[in-house]
């Protein structure tokens, strides 16, 4: 016979789980708790949870659950007696109730009969499942998106795996929270296949559906038997040992790993069912998978301790703006490229009446042969050809690469007080936006062959001859010496044949010189690759930036002063906008990826084998960059007088006689900025404040670093500025 405590305990246990009808909405327990004047820490102590939790539980994200359920239904039950809720204002209409199951009435054109009659409200329990009871689901809000949401991913496209006081749960997108029911690795990955509802449809119809992502907090590798941190053997290796008991433990289960092993970023599998991947990817950031440098600040990381439901937010975003993240953000945006182009896609072949594969015209189907002037010295084409230190010079390398100039102050210039740098917004990204790139296998021409600039490819010309000097833009002649040339990363003037990408030399033709190159590798198939990608990436940006407060109807002085604070706003969004950036320039140098000395000098990499490794590419988007801003620099000068005394990627130092851009930046009488000139706003490619010195700061500065120096890389007023683009 049970005794009378386990009677009592059994009561207490059913009382428990009926609590949750007895709670108010989320309003009201907000209310209640500030009408009493107690705060959320207090009601958090009373309770021994956190105040993080009782603010969850008061904005509806999460629901209490046992023991803590009844003691917070109590609370908030006594609260009601003291403090009752305001009659709500008489109208001429019956006020509605919360819980309405009548059905409404019938149109005038539709008759009674064609709506069925109205659902008797249910007083059974729901069926049971891993749904936390109350959570919130990923897809409430009644919005088009939300109602276009893919059913075999209602949850999101990743979920943060955290332990607390035994319980296991899965932080998803959009506050909701599901329970984990398993207790062992394999069994988290098998729920993650079969209930979690996790993953991302595909960015294009050829493409393929992201698998889910687990991200495993310190706490939830303790409760499945995980190390907090590799050892430096495990770190050197990138993986866990294959003799640990977890990796025992996917072997038994029928699991599969990728040869990368368990480390940062995981895949565990198991084979497929028809055409349906059955793969979940795990994300631990305490073995460095969220790397600083790209995901967090660097001097001040936030990512360790982030709330779970916060970094659920942060990543998943992430996801739903820009794709499920593959690895670091430059993986991710050179996954971005191929997610967006597919290489493939299905094809119905006319005689057998069986699907084969195809290649997309539009996309990089191959690895081609590469072009010796376009590799960077460690390939394996350039073995014997050079002395192991040799540094190849411009007529035997192609070096597009972004500025890295600055000169002395003239005399004018040291009058003035200040020093106004400002920044291009997502320049590589904006580099892309309509660039036609090549698609197919190099071409090499030989004999002088003249020069096409609708065709994407690596030219041998020299453009020594071209004096700026002699250029004139809107009838005024510039200042040579106050200018850096256009062809040459450090801004000098070419003193010889070098090679150039497409854009470099047509820019000379569109300055009015005469150009006669010597050979040239030409790709005839080309198209503009990139253009999804920049425009996935730019609304990514202007959605992440709209959040902090900075919209794209803004100009002049309200869209300063809206960056001027725009990182204080949501510190989780500021760290988004700072990895949708990395993932614009991480994904450009992502197709020149070099050898980081796994492999001897001169052998091959892994790189070399994807069809993105294009360097040639590369090249091209980074010309862009650098022209781009010369030919707004021309224009500049042109229209006011100013010319710039440093350069930095993308960023550009005026003198100024005030402070703000709106002191270097030429407008019309009318108050709008000068067509070709640099713009202030929030979009790709027009630009921020970077920051202002006095001209006395850079004089020291000249004084101490002596030439090898340059102002851009200093004039920050906010030093986390400008690091990713």
């Amino acid at each position: 016979m049970p005794t009378e405590n386990e009677l009592l305990s059994n009561v207490d246990a059913l009382l428990e789980q009926v609590a949750k009808d007895d709670l108010p909405p989320p309003a009201e327990r907000k209310r209640l708790r500030e009408a009493s004047g107690l705060s959320q820490t207090q009601v958090a102590t009373a309770l021994q949870t956190r105040r993080e939790t009782v603010a969850s539980w008061e904005s509806g994200k999460n629901e209490p659950r046992p023991p803590q359920r009844a003691a917070y239904a109590r609370f908030l039950e006594k609260l009601a007696e003291r403090f009752p809720a305001p009659d709500s204002e008489a109208t001429d209409e019956p006020a509605v109730p919360e819980t309405f199951t009548a059905a409404p009435a019938p149109a005038p054109s539709e008759p009674v009969a064609a709506r069925p009659p109205a659902r008797p409200a249910s007083t059974a329990r729901p069926a049971a499942t891993s749904r936390r009871p109350g959570a919130k689901k990923a897809a409430a809000k009644k919005t088009t998106a939300a109602a276009a949401v893919d059913p075999r991913f209602e949850n999101g496209p990743l979920a943060v795996v955290d332990c607390e006081d035994g319980q296991v749960s899965a932080y998803c997108v959009g506050g909701l929270v599901l329970d984990v029911p398993a207790k062992s690795l394999p069994a988290l990955v098998d729920w993650t296949i079969t209930e979690a509802h996790l993953g991302q449809a595909r960015l294009h119809r050829n493409g393929r559906d992201a698998d889910p992502i687990l991200v495993l907090t310190p706490a939830a590798l303790e409760r499945y038997g995980l190390p907090a941190a590799l050892s430096d053997e495990e770190r050197r290796a990138g993986r866990l040992k294959d003799s640990h008991k977890v990796v025992k433990q996917l072997q038994r289960a029928g699991l599969q790993l990728t040869q990368r092993g368990l480390g940062p970023w995981a895949r565990v599998f198991r084979d497929p069912e028809g055409s349906r991947r059955r793969c979940v990817q795990l994300c631990i950031p305490s073995w460095n998978a969220l790397d600083a440098r790209e995901w967090d600040k660097k001097d001040d990381p936030q990512l360790p301790s982030m709330h779970p439901a916060d970094l659920a937010r942060y990543l998943g975003t992430y996801a739903q703006r820009v794709m499920t993240p593959r690895g670091t953000t430059s993986t991710t945006g050179l996954e971005l490229m191929s997610a967006l182009r597919p290489p493939t896609r299905a094809e119905k072949n006319e005689v057998t009446g069986e699907f084969e594969r195809a290649f997309n015209a539009d996309a990089l189907t191959a690895v081609y042969e590469h072009v010796e002037c376009e590799v960077p010295d460690e390939h394996p084409m350039l073995k014997g050809k050079f002395e192991r230190h040799h540094l190849r010079t411009p007529a035997e390398m192609l070096m597009e690469e972004p500025y890295d100039w600055c000169r002395p102050l003239s005399d004018d210039e040291c009058m003035l007080p200040y020093l106004v740098a400002v920044d291009v917004n997502m320049a590589f990204a904006a580099a892309t936006n309509g660039l036609t790139v090549g698609l197919g296998a190099p071409t090499h021409l030989t004999g002088n062959p003249a020069f096409d600039p609708k065709v994407p490819g690596s030219w041998l010309v020299d453009l020594s001859h071209v004096d700026l000097s002699r250029v004139q833009i809107d009838g005024r002649t510039l200042d040579a010496d106050l200018l850096p040339s256009p062809f040459t990363p450090k801004g000098d003037r070419p003193t010889g044949p070098a090679w150039y990408a497409t854009p470099t030399v047509a820019y000379a033709v569109e300055l009015g010189f005469d150009v006669a190159p010597i050979e040239a590798y030409v790709r005839l198939e080309s198209g503009r690759y990139l253009d999804p990608w920049y425009k996935r990436l730019r609304e990514a940006y202007i959605e992440t930036m709209a959040d902090l407060g900075v919209t794209t109807d803004m100009g002049g002085q309200e869209f300063l002063d809206a960056m001027a604070v725009h990182k204080q706003v949501d510190p989780t969004m500021a760290l988004l906008l700072n990895a949708i950036k990395s993932t614009a320039k991480g994904g450009i140098g992502k197709l020149r990826q070099r050898n980081r000395g796994q492999v001897p000098y001169y052998e091959e990499w892994p790189a070399l084998k994807r069809e993105t490794w294009r360097p040639d590419i590369r090249a091209a988007v980074l010309s862009t960059v650098r022209i781009g801003m010369h030919r707004k620099i021309l224009k500049t000068a042109a229209v006011t007088g100013r010319y710039p005394v440093a350069i930095g990627t993308d960023c550009i130092v005026y003198p100024s006689t005030g402070q703000s851009p709106l002191n270097v930046l030429p407008y019309t009488d009318e108050g709008k900025p000068v067509p070709g000139t640099f713009r202030l706003g929030v979009s790709p490619g027009m630009v921020k404040h970077q920051g202002t010195q006095t001209v006395l700061w850079a004089e020291a500065q000249f004084e101490e670093a002596g030439a090898v120096f340059n102002l851009a890389n200093l004039i920050k007023t906010d030093h986390s500025a400008g690091e990713g683009e």
